[in-house]
């Protein structure tokens, strides 16, 4: 598969077939990702890979305190700005209506809307789990590093015939994930990322997120 095809065709992953993935061919992956973009050669990222027992303990970690507020923990990092604006609130919005389109479940269903996005937290029943973790100290540009290295995950993994979704609604709970992994006290969970192989038959998996056109988000100068 070349790079072109495996951009194209990458979507987010939410619903997967319970195959387990083999711990070497993992390892491979994960080590092949570390050739990542990095500036400086920093590689300011670390990732905890979660499967069996292990990511059923954090999904049952997770339950009771969703339940006691779905909302999740406070944090002082949001998933997005507060008040996001024009034209991206429109995006994210759109980009939602036609998951609930390609699941047939309106927007009058909120019972059914919310049993959904519960799924985000059990990992759509994806047989491994990551959590890339950041050290809090870094800058903006390790950030963007990291970004990249979670793009050089989701394209390997495209190779292999895997599927992936990055899920930053892990970052509601990013003080019981600390505790859970015991990071270190300047250690944070920035997502989480549901992999395996995609179940193709589900309607989820006919989403396909609209991109805005090239004129809209590209200048062209000295042409």
């Amino acid at each position: 598969m070349d790079v072109s095809k495996a951009v194209d065709q990458r979507i987010s992953t939410r619903a997967f077939l319970p195959d387990a993935l083999p711990e070497a061919e993992v390892r491979e992956w994960l080590t092949q990702a570390q050739r990542a973009p990095s500036g400086g050669n920093v590689q300011p990222w670390r990732t905890i890979a979660v499967t069996g027992q292990a990511k059923d303990d954090v999904i049952a970690m997770a339950a009771p305190i969703l339940a006691a507020d779905p909302r999740g923990q406070k944090t002082d990092r949001p998933i997005y700005p507060k008040d996001l604006w024009e034209p991206y609130e429109a995006r994210r919005r759109r980009v939602g209506e036609m998951m609930y389109e390609a699941l047939d479940i309106p927007r009058e269903d909120r019972p059914a809307r919310l049993a959904w996005f519960a799924n985000n937290f059990r990992f759509f029943g994806a047989p491994l789990a990551l959590f890339l973790v950041i050290d809090e100290r870094m800058g903006h540009g390790q950030w963007g590093h990291a970004g990249m290295y979670l793009q050089t995950l989701a394209l390997l993994a495209e190779e292999r015939g895997w599927g992936t979704c990055f899920q930053e609604c892990w970052g509601v709970l990013r003080p019981a994930l600390k505790e859970h992994f015991n990071l270190a006290p300047t250690e944070m969970i920035w997502c989480g990322v549901s992999v395996g192989k995609p179940d193709k038959s589900h309607p989820v998996n006919t989403l396909r997120a609209e991109r805005a056109p090239i004129d809209e988000i590209v200048e062209f100068h000295g042409f």
